[in-house]
């Protein structure tokens, strides 16, 4: 299967989609400078102890304070705080704790005021990203994710994806890390590092270790809150987790990220290293390789997905409601249980895109069309654990129930992606009142007029619908933007934005930075 991913820098933002087969299947809106993301580790403070919780407040620099369950703490909590303190006082720089004694493991069943005061320092890691009006969620459990594997300070265990399917190659890996890994240090070896040589994985192992080591050689005299450790960004968390054979392409339209990325994958693939591309077109990244087509068909309340049936996808602060609909296909078949049944196995396909395209997480009722075999709803939970392999969001699915229900829940650890497809209407702009559209060609020049004026531009860059932009450029003696140059002794050049309203026009300078009018 073919894997693309495009990615769309913007000065604020950067979007990132993720094509299996051409097909989006996955999307992500992260900004420029993110804060709070999965994975990322602080130094926070114990604001507030809830012992009927059984939990904690932590401050952690967001503007509520984060919760940290009990739970959470993980059993090597005292010697990760023993570690901690030390790092905080000691005067050397050098800072190992792989000659560290380790304290004896929390009791799973204690409480949170056998372990916490308010005002103690607290070293986390963000679980869950603030979604709606909550805080992060955190751990003291701290994992650090490579590419082949995850290093767990303060335990002892190595453990091996059950992903992998050979139980000899499990054996090798399991003793292999056991051999090389550093004292006081865990390890989970991740499914990517099957039948990977031993110099790989211990340079990785290495890498992860001073990552962790170095980030306490500075931390004294640190106050909380404190970001210590970032965690990748979600583009190189993309590659880190997803990069193998079948990664065809990377499209980037910015040069400086395009180097860190093949800089980043010669690193983890050297062999990948050319299917990193750098996108330099004037029509949108997005718009060339299909993604804002698909962005328009995918998101919103009703989806369609095969010869007429279609799918409504309900949000609540709850829970999540899809409910299938044959549309016009019951006309085509005459048995309506093959119908049913052929419907309800595409909208598997579909359901399970949406998942990883939406980001969906809590817990998803699926309402298919009723069927009376059993064979053939057994058939659906199959069908439906078979697609959901490739999500690599923790998830547990439930067979249909006597009324025809499925239940999902797919762990939520970033709030939701929602885009709204919904256009305003391109001709009266919402007002209900339109401006004659024979003078559209004039305002457009009239709003150039006054950018050449104002900025003094040299050249500019207008992006329009294709249907007004071929009216500009029609014709070799009386072209619109030819006789526009002439006249305001500017550069212009047109492109063509098929995801624009009809009516709508943007000027960009050649840097393709928008100019505000």
């Amino acid at each position: 299967m073919s894997i693309e991913l495009v990615i769309n820098v913007a000065s604020k933002e950067i979007d990132i989609a993720l094509l299996e087969k051409k097909k989006l299947v996955e999307l992500s809106k992260e900004k420029s400078n993110p804060k709070f993301s999965v994975g990322d580790i602080y130094l926070g403070k114990v604001r507030k102890i809830m012992p009927g919780l059984n939990a904690a407040f932590v401050d952690v620099g967001y503007e509520k304070d984060a919760f940290l369950h009990y739970l959470d703490l993980g059993p090597q909590f005292r010697s990760l705080q023993k570690f901690l303190d030390f790092a905080l006082s000691h005067t050397s720089k050098n800072v190992s704790m792989q000659k560290m004694k380790r304290e004896k493991d929390i009791d799973k069943n204690g409480k949170i005021t056998d372990v916490l005061r308010a005002g103690q320092y607290i070293l986390v890691q963000i679980a869950k990203e603030p979604i709606s009006t909550k805080g992060p969620r955190l751990t003291s459990e701290i994992a650090l994710a490579g590419r082949n594997s995850v290093l767990i300070p303060f335990s002892d265990k190595v453990s091996v994806s059950q992903k992998i399917s050979s139980e000899e190659e499990k054996k090798r890996l399991r003793t292999l890390l056991k051999s090389i890994r550093p004292n006081n240090y865990g390890v989970i070896v991740r499914t990517v590092a099957e039948n990977k040589m031993v110099k790989v994985l211990d340079s990785e192992l290495r890498s992860l270790v001073k990552k962790w080591e170095s980030a306490f050689e500075k931390i004294r005299g640190t106050s909380p809150p404190a970001l210590l450790i970032s965690e990748l960004n979600r583009t190189a968390a993309i590659l880190r987790d997803m990069l193998n054979v079948s990664f065809n392409n990377i499209y980037v339209n910015d040069e400086n990220f395009s180097r860190e990325i093949k800089e980043y994958v010669n690193t983890i693939a050297p062999e990948k290293g050319k299917i990193v591309r750098l996108y330099k077109g004037s029509t949108p990244i997005f718009e060339k390789y299909g993604v804002e087509q698909q962005i328009k068909g995918s998101f919103g309340k009703t989806v369609s997905f095969k010869s007429g049936a279609y799918l409504i996808i309900e949000h609540t602060e709850a829970l999540h409601v899809i409910d299938v609909n044959s549309g016009n296909r019951s006309k085509s078949v005459n048995n309506q249980e093959t119908n049913a049944l052929e419907v309800n196995l595409a909208a598997v396909d579909e359901i399970a895109r949406q998942l990883r395209l939406r980001d969906m997480g809590g817990i998803i009722v699926i309402d298919f069309i009723d069927m009376h075999h059993q064979e053939n709803k057994n058939q659906i939970f199959e069908r439906m654990r078979q697609v959901m392999e490739a999500d690599r969001t923790k998830h547990s699915i439930l067979p249909l129930s006597k009324f025809g229900l499925m239940q999902i829940t797919r762990q939520r650890v970033r709030p939701q992606m929602d885009i709204n497809t919904r256009e305003m209407c391109p001709i009266c702009a919402g007002t209900g009142e339109i401006s004659p559209s024979i003078l559209l060609v004039d305002r457009i020049e009239n709003t150039l007029d006054n950018l050449v004026t104002k900025n003094n531009l040299k050249s500019v860059v207008i992006k329009m619908h294709p249907y007004v932009a071929a009216f500009i450029e029609k014709g070799l003696f009386h072209n619109v933007r030819r006789t526009w140059q002439k006249r305001h002794k500017c550069k212009i050049k047109i492109v063509p934005v098929s995801s624009y309203n009809f009516l709508e026009f943007r000027f960009f300078d050649h840097e393709e930075h928008r100019i505000k009018f």
